[in-house]
């Protein structure tokens, strides 16, 4: 009779054949509901007094209840009694607010603790874009438009994919008409305040912007929006500097105008020995006249 009766409840066992374990590890004789008291961070605490019969751990299965899982009722994810048909996809159970944009996978960026996400670095630098500088203060919205605060659809690691509108309506230098590169990086600085051009991240290895040519504003040299053909040669830059100096004149004494002769490349243009003008012109470095160049010049 006893085995006809265990044949009977295990052949009605309304979880499914998958769940073997004995039912006094949930169950009791006097009530078949499990009291939410009885759960404990995931454990099932035993109902009864039987020492052979073990609880009952969900922290042993595929899906351990951590953090907010582990307060949920079990019909909360479990709509019906079979259990082994719960899918443990995060999508399963929770709407996909960000509508497949990020993946399915809600635990690359939130935990069961809460849904805050404090991993936005580490998630951008593994998408090969980190955010550095400004970028590291700028809002999630601020890049990823779309028609939902939540929906981040991929935008592109480009700077030209953000930054397109700033590109085209820069008209101080124009950076359409002068062919700019659309690699923001190449002129500009990231961490810079108001992304500020500057000289050290600039290709400008033809002419070298180093000592008194390390200016911000390319329109210093670059006249009318023209950055092509611009001539290299001091005094295509400094010919009304050379025409109005007159202590000493320099027109009128015929210098060259190649001012590196004299000057050296720094700021403030300081004259620099200049040791060619024994061999150009009379020693004034060397012999006699070595040291008496004022006694000279009036």
């Amino acid at each position: 009779m006893v085995v006809l009766f265990t044949g009977i409840v295990a052949s009605q066992n309304p979880h499914g054949e998958k769940l073997t374990i004995d039912c006094a590890s949930c169950h009791s004789p006097e009530a078949w509901a499990i009291a939410s008291s009885a759960w404990s961070g995931g454990e099932l605490i035993v109902p009864t007094k039987n020492e052979n019969v073990k609880g009952f751990s969900h922290n042993e299965t595929n899906f351990p209840l951590t953090g907010q899982h582990a307060n949920l009722d079990c019909r909360e994810c479990h709509d019906n009694l079979v259990f082994e048909e719960a899918n443990a996809n995060c999508i399963s159970c929770h709407t996909d607010m960000h509508q497949m944009t990020v993946g399915d996978d809600c635990t690359r960026c939130h935990t069961t603790e809460n849904w805050l996400v404090d991993n936005i670095d580490e998630l951008h630098f593994e998408n090969g874009f980190p955010l550095l500088g400004q970028h590291a203060t700028a809002s999630c919205n601020e890049c990823h438009t779309s028609e939902s605060a939540v929906r981040f659809d991929r935008i592109g690691n480009d700077c030209i994919n953000c930054h397109l509108e700033d590109f085209q309506a820069t008209t101080s230098p124009d950076h359409q008409a002068a062919g700019y590169s659309t690699n923001c990086m190449e002129c500009h600085d990231v961490a810079a305040e108001g992304w500020f051009w500057t000289s050290g991240t600039a290709n400008h290895n033809f002419f070298p912007l180093t000592g008194g040519h390390e200016i911000q504003d390319c329109n210093a040299c670059h006249s009318n929006g023209t950055f092509s053909g611009t001539p290299t040669d001091c005094f295509a830059c400094h010919e009304e500097d050379y025409l109005a100096t007159t202590s000493p004149n320099h027109q009128a004494n015929g210098f060259p105008t190649d001012c590196s002769v004299c000057h050296a490349i720094e700021p403030g243009w300081p004259a620099q020995d200049f040791a060619q003008h024994d061999d150009l012109y009379f020693p004034i470095f060397s012999g006699k006249h070595k040291g008496e160049w004022n006694d000279c010049i009036e």
